[in-house]
């Protein structure tokens, strides 16, 4: 029998926190605002690769819950 909810399980904890931004600089010097803008892109890829990676872990779990039920059906 599978497991209700086991695929969630399969996500890291440590994604429950969230990508945090990147930091402020302090001051008007541009090159430093263009640092941070290239930085808090990056972090936004991060966070957007986790939405897709969790989608894909869960539905990959599933699949393999729905299965492994045919097979013992």
């Amino acid at each position: 029998m599978a497991t209700p909810g086991a695929c969630s399980t399969l996500i890291p904890d440590s994604w429950r926190q969230g990508v945090p931004g990147a930091p402020l600089p302090v001051g008007g010097v541009v090159g430093d605002w263009i640092a941070f803008a290239d930085a808090q892109t990056g972090q936004l890829d991060k966070a957007n690769g986790r939405t897709a990676d969790t989608l894909a872990i869960i539905e990959r779990c599933e699949a393999r819950d729905r299965a492994a039920v045919k097979r013992t059906g």
